[in-house]
C-alpha cells in the first residue's frame, strides 16, 4: 500500500507511508510562507519558524532543542515562500515523543520576549551572511523583479528594519492567523502502526483550531520583463536570466521539469554545462532551475565568470536557447533524457527524508501523491514537440529579464 490518510474533525490532513526501517520521520506541512505576510510583516513568516523552537506552555526553549537529541534524533525546520516545515527523524519507538513535541511547538508556542530579543539577532546575522553571498542572492533578487510589486517576489529572510519593528503582538497574530489545522499536514514515513498514528494525532492535534479564514493569495498578473545592473564586492560577474513559468497545477509542469533538466539541470551532459564549461571552459557552474508555486512559477538561468568571459557566456546561452525554440529535439535524445531524469528521481527517493517531506507536500498541495511509476507515465507521455512549445513560451527571448552583478 502506498500511503494512507486521515483527516481530523477540525480539518488536519494525516498521511502516513509505511516504511519497514527502524528510523522514522514525521511532522508538520504548513500552507503559510513568505508571501503570505502582510506589509509590515516582511520576514515574519521565517522568523515565527525560528521562535517556535524557544519556548511552549510546557516546554522550555532547553527542552526543545534536547528532546529528540538526547535519544538520537533530529528536530528541523524551513521556510520557504509558500510554506513551512516542522518535522523530526528518530527512532520509530520514540514516534509518541516526537509527535508530542512537534505539535506542541506548532500549537502551542509562548514567543518569550528575552528569546525574541535574541534570535532578532541571530536573524539579522543570518541576513547579513547571505548579503555577502552573490551567488545566492542574486536568485533572490530576479524573483523580485519576477515579481515586483508582489508579496512572493519579497525574499524570505525579511530585511533589518522589519525584523527590528516586530513587536509581541504581531508575531503572536501572524501565529494566530496561520498555524491553523485547515493549513496543516501531518506526515510520516515509517514502521509505526497507523491505527496508532491516528489516535496519537488525536490526543495531540486535535485541539489546533480549525481557523476561521481561507487562504487567499494575491495573484501575480503583471510581469514587465527588466535588466539590471547592481555593483557587488565580487571578483566574479554573477549573472542570471529568469522568466515566470509554470504553476505547480499547470499540465505540462512535469514536462517542463523535463526541459530545465536538459537545457541546464545537475547533470554535466546539460546543454548549457557542455557548451559553457566543458566544452569553452568558461565557467565552474552554469545551471537552470524551475520553481512551481500554487498560482505561478519561475525559471532562471545563471553562471558566474571571469568579468572578461560574460559577453561570450551570454551569447553562448542564447545560442542553446535558441536551438531548443527553433528546432525539435530528436526522439532518440529526448528518450535518453527521460531515463536519466527518471534516474535522478528514484535515486533522490531513496533518501527518506526528502521522501517524507514530498509526501507532506504533495498531501498539502494536491491531495494525492504519487508514485514514481504514476510520475514515470507523465514524463513519458512528453513528446519532443511539447518541449519545444514550452521553450518557445517560457524561454521566449522578450520575456526574459536579466540581472548582472559586477564589481
Amino acid at each position: 500500500m502506498q500511503y494512507l490518510t486521515h483527516t481530523l474533525p477540525n480539518g488536519l490532513r494525516i498521511v502516513h507511508k509505511p516504511d519497514p526501517s527502524p528510523v522514522s520521520y514525521c511532522g508538520l506541512a504548513i500552507n503559510v510562507g513568505t508571501r503570505d505576510e502582510l506589509p509590515h510583516e516582511h520576514g515574519m513568516a521565517h522568523f515565527v519558524e525560528h521562535l517556535i523552537f524557544k519556548g511552549t506552555a510546557h516546554r522550555k526553549s532547553w527542552h526543545i532543542i534536547t528532546s529528540m537529541e538526547e535519544v538520537g534524533g533530529e528536530l528541523n525546520a524551513y521556510t520557504t515562500k509558500e510554506e513551512t516545515f516542522l518535522y523530526s527523524v528518530f527512532l520509530e519507538r520514540h514516534f509518541e515523543k516526537a509527535i508530542g513535541l512537534v505539535s506542541d511547538m506548532a500549537a502551542n508556542s509562548i514567543f518569550p520576549e528575552k528569546e525574541t530579543i535574541k534570535e532578532t539577532d541571530i536573524v539579522l546575522d543570518e541576513i547579513e551572511s547571505y548579503n555577502d553571498s552573490p551567488s545566492d542572492l542574486i536568485f533572490d533578487e530576479i524573483e523580485e523583479i519576477l515579481f515586483a510589486d508582489y508579496a512572493i517576489g519579497r525574499n524570505i529572510l525579511g530585511s533589518v528594519d522589519s525584523l527590528k519593528n516586530f513587536t509581541h503582538k504581531d508575531i503572536v497574530e501572524f501565529h494566530r492567523r496561520n498555524y491553523t489545522a485547515d493549513r496543516m499536514v501531518f506526515f510520516s514515513l515509517g514502521n509505526t502502526d497507523f491505527k496508532k498514528i491516528v489516535r496519537l494525532a488525536e490526543k495531540h492535534l486535535s485541539g489546533i483550531p480549525a481557523g476561521t479564514t481561507p487562504l487567499v493569495r494575491q495573484l501575480p498578473e503583471l510581469y514587465k520583463p527588466q535588466s539590471n545592473k547592481a555593483n557587488r564586492d565580487t571578483h566574479q560577474v554573477h549573472y542570471i536570466l529568469g522568466n515566470r513559468a509554470y504553476t505547480l497545477h499547470h499540465p505540462d509542469r512535469i514536462a517542463l521539469y523535463l526541459l530545465n533538466n536538459i537545457l541546464g539541470g545537475p547533470g554535466m551532459n546539460s546543454m548549457l554545462n557542455l557548451s559553457l564549461r566543458e566544452r569553452s571552459g568558461l565557467v565552474y557552474n552554469v545551471e537552470s532551475n524551475y520553481t512551481p508555486y500554487t498560482d505561478t512559477g519561475a525559471l532562471t538561468i545563471y553562471f558566474g565568470s571571469d568579468p572578461k568571459n560574460m559577453n561570450h557566456c551570454a551569447r553562448l546561452i542564447e545560442k542553446e536557447l535558441t536551438k531548443l525554440r527553433e528546432t525539435p529535439l530528436t526522439s532518440n535524445f529526448v528518450e535518453k533524457a527521460k531515463k536519466q531524469l527518471l534516474g535522478q528521481m528514484t535515486i533522490a527517493a531513496e533518501s527518506k527524508e526528502s521522501l517524507a517531506l514530498s509526501l507532506g507536500r504533495s498531501i498539502l498541495h494536491f491531495n494525492r501523491f504519487d508514485s514514481l511509476e504514476e510520475s514515470a507515465e507523465k514524463i513519458q507521455s512528453v513528446t519532443p514537440g511539447k518541449l519545444q512549445q514550452i521553450a518557445q513560451e517560457v524561454l521566449a527571448p522578450e520575456l526574459l529579464s536579466k540581472l548582472v552583478y559586477t564589481e
